[in-house]
């Protein structure tokens, strides 16, 4: 590694500090975890995960959602798979949730509080939720 100026150091470590910030789930009460199998990663779980954190960043919500990753979520036929767990709505878990739907995601189930029909995969029962 080539010699840092101090500024250099110093962007350096402000940029590992912002990381490690967006791993701190303390006052984070939403919850985005996306599959992240074999089964989930081979169909693109990794992109939608990174996506998924992007367009949080793009719509300032980073600081209120904490985004995990699990292993297999047993829907191997609509990976990508990600479940939402956020007060006030129920739990749901999308299936093929690809990088192009992170955004739709974020803002409609986050943002409007709206489910995305199209992609729910285990929706809760209906005495739970009048749809």
């Amino acid at each position: 590694m080539a010699k840092m100026t101090l500024e250099q150091l110093r962007a350096f470590r402000e940029g590992k500090r912002q990381e490690l910030e967006k791993r701190n789930v303390e006052g984070k009460d939403i919850q985005v975890i996306v599959g992240m199998g074999t089964c989930g990663i081979a169909a693109g779980a990794k992109l939608t995960f990174d996506a998924i954190v992007a367009a949080l960043e793009k719509h300032n919500m980073a600081d209120k959602v904490v985004v995990r990753q699990t292993g297999c979520m047993g829907l191997c036929y609509v990976e990508p798979t990600v479940e939402v767990v956020m007060p006030g709505m129920p739990s749901v878990i999308y299936g093929k949730m690809t990088s192009d739907v992170a955004e739709e995601l974020v803002v409609k189930h986050l943002v409007e509080h709206s489910l995305l029909d199209n992609h729910i995969f285990d929706r809760p029962a209906v005495d739970i939720v009048a749809h």
